[in-house]
């Protein structure tokens, strides 16, 4: 029995489906959010209005979408309220006076299609069909969000744009409640996707002030659109939060329809994770606040979010509670400087303690090629350097194996109808001849967790949307649009097939002659920067397989 070629087809099964676990078929959807949508300023606010909190019948609760600390008064507030504009480097949003939401965020340094910057890439939005926005107030004793509404906050301007050669932008939002003024700051720095919200407690009443600041993300279950192919990525799109057991614990949509996640931890932070971007909520990681995931009763609709311990300012005193909000791409380096383990929402797998030295290299290249592209070739080169040695074991114990064909021929055509006869025969000549069946697989399996790896690195990592190579490859995250990276892969798929020895059995045979069709297919679908990768990497192995079986030929 040909072990090395079982084993060999077992290898590259798992291989495939590992590969087709992290790959699903696509459907064409028509996605309001699959483009930014220019919405005018009366659509917005008719849709602010058709989300209005409904009253409770209870003093003791709020309306559904909020969280609670059962000490809620009803008060009564007007929904008459206006959007404000916000524009800087990094970030382009709408926010709404009424609650102070962030209701519409656009990324323009990332394109929502290749080469339109006057598409900027739209992650929060509120439109008629998706609801995805970044949500903060005040609950509690003297809370600003009731279980009658929310309130209204007061702003001298409707557009607001961080001017040339300022680094900062500050845009206040007022209300007045009472004796007590409160400011609902958001602050902007240049190049920085990362708002710092700030609630300011003016308290020139004669009684101490106490309430607790609640933030969260509101969001339906609608998909991201990922384009208009039939098969394609399908990456995760949930919840992500960090628990005091684990690093980093996803959450998605089907697990709140079960049931609601509390956590209560020190700091921390609750994310919506989807490919390439994330909006998340970081906590202050000087206190303990409590994390809360639900989906709101009856509805289609879900919150991931936090509510901080409560706020006493006394008379004639100042208070300020901060949080902070970053929207924008899954930067690694810079969601490390944010919070701990925010970076794990870029998801390498199990394998991550192997793809992130793998992007940290590739990133290192990249700074000094300039070139994703030239940069994912090198590191092939280095991975396929670092294990020369042992790719080599491997193909020598394949072109040995080729050089026993015709005996294990002649063995088929004497023991062919006598399986157990045949084994030992077999097990015989392998012994005569001083092979190892198992030489040719036991380094490929060893290899392959580095191949996931690299895979996961290369589907994840932001910084190849949009990234140009060469010549027809404009876009290193989205497939080939023309196929010739996946048809280049398969040749030498195939090339590669036929260096290896037949397997005797005519079934083994015919599944190894369909496997370059196999994959060819399954790579037309992956994204140019991974095949280029295959391919690079296919060809390596081709040349240094058929010089090692050269040098085998020659010395028989």
């Amino acid at each position: 029995m040909d072990w090395q070629k079982y084993l060999l087809i077992i290898a590259m099964a798992v291989v495939s489906y590992l590969l087709v676990l992290e790959w699903n078929d696509f459907q064409d959807r028509k996605l309001a959010a699959s483009k930014p949508v220019a919405a005018s300023e009366e659509t917005l606010a008719s849709a602010v209005a058709s989300e209005l909190p409904t009253p409770a019948p209870s003093k003791t609760t709020v309306a559904s979408d909020l969280p609670s600390t059962g000490t809620e008064p009803l008060e009564d507030t007007s929904t008459s309220s206006q959007l404000i504009h916000v524009k800087t480097d990094a970030l382009e949003l709408i926010i709404d006076t009424h609650g102070g939401d962030i209701i519409k965020a656009a990324l323009p340094q990332h394109y929502a299609e290749l080469n339109r910057p006057e598409l900027p890439f739209v992650i929060l939005n509120r439109t008629a069909d998706k609801t995805y926005i970044a949500q903060s107030g005040l609950i509690g004793p003297n809370a600003t969000d009731t279980a009658k509404g929310r309130p209204v906050f007061q702003t001298s301007q409707s557009q607001y744009e961080l001017a040339p050669g300022k680094d900062n932008l500050a845009v206040d939002l007022v209300l007045q409640q009472g004796d007590v003024q409160i400011t609902k700051r958001f602050n902007f720095a240049r190049g920085e996707n990362l708002i710092k919200i700030q609630y300011l407690i003016d308290n020139k009443s004669s009684s101490n002030w106490k309430a607790n600041f609640y933030a969260q993300i509101k969001r339906d279950r609608s998909p991201v659109a990922t384009g208009s192919s039939a098969i394609g990525l399908q990456p995760y799109l949930g919840a992500a939060l960090t628990t005091p057991d684990e690093n980093y614990k996803k959450v998605d949509f089907d697990d709140l329809d079960e049931e609601s996640v509390k956590v209560d931890i020190q700091g921390g932070w609750v994310a919506m994770v989807q490919h390439y971007f994330i909006g998340a909520w970081i906590a202050d990681k000087e206190q303990d606040n409590s994390f809360t995931l639900r989906r709101i009763r009856n509805t289609q609709m879900y919150t991931f979010g936090y509510t901080a311990p409560q706020v006493l300012v006394e008379p004639g005193t100042l208070g300020v509670i901060d949080s902070e909000f970053y929207v924008g791409p899954k930067d690694v380096y810079r969601l490390e400087e944010i919070a701990p383990h925010l970076d794990l929402t870029v998801d390498y797998g199990w394998l991550w303690w192997i793809a992130k030295p793998l992007f940290y290299l590739l990133t290192w290249i990249q700074g000094f090629i300039g070139n994703w592209g030239w940069s994912i070739v090198v590191l092939t080169l280095i991975i396929k350097a670092a294990f020369f040695k042992l790719t080599a074991t491997s193909y020598r114990s394949m072109a040995n194996m080729r050089k026993l064909q015709p005996k294990m021929q002649q063995l088929k055509e004497l023991y062919g109808d006598d399986r157990q006869k045949m084994s030992q025969e077999t097990m015989k000549l392998y012994q005569k001849e001083k092979v190892n069946p198992l030489g040719g697989c036991l380094p490929i399996l060893i290899q392959m967790p580095v191949f996931i790896a690299l895979y996961w690195v290369l589907s994840e990592s932001v910084e190849l949307r949009h990234a140009p190579f060469i010549l027809w490859i404009q876009d290193l995250s989205v497939k080939d649009p023309y196929f010739i990276l996946p048809l280049i892969m398969g040749a030498t798929q195939w090339f590669m097939m036929k260096m290896n020895p037949t397997p005797p059995d005519p079934m083994q045979a015919k599944i190894m002659s369909y496997m370059p069709i196999v994959f060819t297919f399954l790579f037309m679908w992956f994204p140019a920067g991974l095949v280029l990768y295959w391919v690079v990497n296919n060809t390596i192995s081709m040349i240094q397989q058929y010089i090692i079986t050269k040098q085998i030929e020659a010395e028989a």
